[in-house]
């Protein structure tokens, strides 16, 4: 028998049993099931010391697991009695198992629910929910760890902080340059501003690209900005923004409102006929925003030269924008990768909070400028600071393995399209790929394939290049309202800017930030997503019976992922409702194979809405063999 010992996270499946994944470095971790008894004293995110064993079909069991670390400190769950005592039926996507619960300073009975402190075996309620709560968005934070009120000594710092006025001093003053700031019509915490100054005699033109100068009222080191390391980014939830700092701060006093004098950090971009970036000039300054405008009102102008309300000021700037956004793409067409911006799915919520419909939110070419301009200027100050040797908070992504390249040009052929990389997979033979894509039916599903394959990037001082944006170096500058991340790489620039030439450019302390920061933006991530299933659960719970057209996109243990074509939303095929089985993943992990016949990615379907469970954010579907789609979401 073949025992290996690993160490590794514990994941809880709702129906009562876990897995451990193993951590690693770099390639495929090993993944041991844990049956529900030995799961029963652990929590979702235990570290564990674990001895595996293979059996014959490869699969690994987890014969022992020894606690190594508890990095959980909070639960949610419903109080229910066993024998005359209370205890915490936790969340089953975090334990399999009932906990005793002291009821610390509160009144409980059976039915309640709370979120309670863990202490060793058992729990202590910390918070007892009221009747009208929003029990699954609770549930969510508490499963996230995501904190929703800030510290009593962050709190009372926030009047000084307030109380310090944005000043010239010595910062460059821009209030007399055209700025606008471009933001969906619901952006409060708006931290970016934006002008472009025409070309001189050499063609050359300038993008100014103004930052929101959180660092000049937020020092490092202070109850703020303790909280806001802690949180490392802003969290997005459906019908709720959980900031990195106050909203005082977040959507006011570091807000660039319009009309409103504001400290920033400018990069200054000077860009060629040609599209490249010539030199930069990095700078605190002091702004006004000229214009709020949405990325519909910006469209409209570069499409159709319509000049709303909110661009009337800036009327004799705005062919500039244009000019700037097509030269700068001219450079990323010519270098390879990606365009960021792709069709996701919004979900419409009433005044009380539940889901009522879906809208596919499609990038437009007001949204296509703005990525250019803030990748320029992200890729630019990487290149500023590590030109000076400073411990640049790099974001990298790695190059896709000759397997990943692989099994993208076999994904690719599920979807009816033949990729071709030759073995290797390079930024501009991903820009080709890309193109074959646009407009077509199956387009938002095999880029969720894509992107999946391609992987997370990370932050790191590691001088290494981003893959997907096919950029040598680059950084994380324009979001420090949001982005702890940002609010790093600002530190550093402005004590260079002050002179402070005291620096290693592979600080550790640098390292240690960057790893806590992509571990906290991942648990954002996730929640996010729970949170966007569980609504939209919700919303189809109205629609079970219906029938639908979609695609493959993903293979699990327990079934197949399938995306919806027209709404996107993605649920599952069980395994025990798919005919001529029993089926097993293929050694890739992108089909389902079995006496029946094999499942892979890409394949479209026609599937019927059989249940959902709004909850834990539970779709399922069942094959409709030969029947065409009837509805759409």
């Amino acid at each position: 028998m073949n025992t290996q010992e690993i160490v590794g996270v514990v994941k809880v499946h709702p129906k009562g049993f876990g897995f451990v994944e193993e951590e690693v470095s770099e390639g495929a971790p090993r993944v041991g099931f844990v049956p529900p008894p030995m799961l029963n004293p652990l929590l979702a995110g235990d570290r564990v010391r674990a001895e595996l064993s293979q059996g014959d079909d490869g699969r690994w069991t987890v014969l022992s697991a020894r606690l190594l670390e508890r990095t959980r400190e909070e639960l949610f769950g419903e109080v229910v009695t066993h024998r005359g005592r209370l205890h915490l039926r936790p969340d089953r996507e975090i334990a399999n198992s009932d906990r005793e619960l002291s009821p610390g300073a509160f009144k409980l009975q059976h039915g309640d629910r709370v979120v309670a402190r863990v202490d060793g075996d058992s729990v202590v309620a910390l918070r007892k929910l009221d009747a009208g709560a929003d029990v699954v968005l609770e549930r969510l934070l508490a499963r996230h760890g995501i904190t929703t009120e800030f510290p009593p000594e962050a709190l009372a710092s926030l009047p000084s902080v307030l109380a310090a006025p944005h000043a010239l001093g010595h910062r460059r003053d821009l209030r007399g340059v055209p700025t606008i700031t471009v933001d969906a019509a619901s952006t409060r915490d708006i931290d970016d501003a934006v002008a472009v100054l025409p070309a001189g005699a050499d063609g050359a033109l300038r993008l100014l690209v103004s930052i929101a100068d959180v660092g000049a009222f937020v020092p490092e080191g202070s109850p703020l900005d303790r909280a806001a390391r802690q949180r490392a980014t802003s969290v997005y939830l459906a019908g709720r923004v959980v900031p990195m700092f106050p909203d005082a701060l977040s959507s006011g006093w570091l807000s660039l409102l319009p009309g409103e004098d504001r400290c920033c950090l400018t990069a200054e971009l000077r860009v060629d006929p040609e599209g490249r970036v010539t030199s930069v000039d990095v700078y605190e300054s002091l702004i006004r925003s000229w214009g709020r405008v949405t990325y519909e009102e910006l469209a409209a102008f570069l499409d159709g030269g319509v000049v709303g309300p909110s661009l009337t000021a800036l009327k004799a700037s705005l062919p500039w924008f244009r000019t700037a956004s097509a030269r700068l793409g001219l450079l990323r067409s010519r270098r390879g990768g990606v365009t960021l911006s792709r069709e996701e799915t919004r979900v419409v919520l009433d005044a009380s909070g539940v889901a009522t419909g879906v809208l596919n939110d499609r990038p437009n070419s007001a949204h296509l400028l703005i990525e250019r301009f803030m990748v320029a200027a992200n890729e630019a100050l990487a290149v500023w600071l590590v030109d000076r040797g400073l411990p640049a908070l790099l974001r990298v992504h790695d190059p896709p393995s000759a397997e990943k390249a692989e099994e993208l040009s076999q994904t690719a052929l599920h979807f009816g399209f033949a990729a071709g990389f030759g073995g290797a997979l390079s930024p501009l033979a991903l820009t080709a790929f890309d193109a074959q894509l646009a407009g077509a039916p199956c387009e938002p599903a095999l880029r969720s394939v894509l992107l999946r394959i391609l992987g997370p990037a990370r932050y790191t001082v590691e001088r290494r290049g981003h893959f997907g944006l096919a950029a040598p170096l680059y950084l994380h500058f324009t979001s420090p309202i949001r982005r702890y991340a940002d609010l790093a790489v600002h530190r550093m620039v402005k004590r260079y800017l002050h002179g402070d030439r005291a620096f290693t450019h592979d600080d550790p302390a640098v390292e240690s930030l960057g790893r806590h920061i992509n571990v906290r933006s991942r648990t954002a991530a996730r929640a996010e997503t729970d949170r966007r299933r569980c609504l939209l659960a919700q919303y189809m719970s109205s629609r079970v019976g219906e029938v639908f057209s979609g695609h493959v996109t993903g293979v699990r243990p327990f079934g197949l992922v399938v995306q919806l074509d027209t709404s996107l939303v993605e649920g599952t095929l069980a395994l025990d409702r798919l005919p001529g089985g029993p089926f097993t993943p293929d050694g890739r992990g992108t089909a389902l194979e079995g006496p029946g016949g094999r499942y892979e990615v890409g394949l479209a379907v026609t599937v019927k809405l059989v249940s959902t469970d709004p909850e834990l954010g539970r779709i399922g579907f069942e094959l409709v063999p030969g029947e065409a789609a009837q509805g759409s979401a």
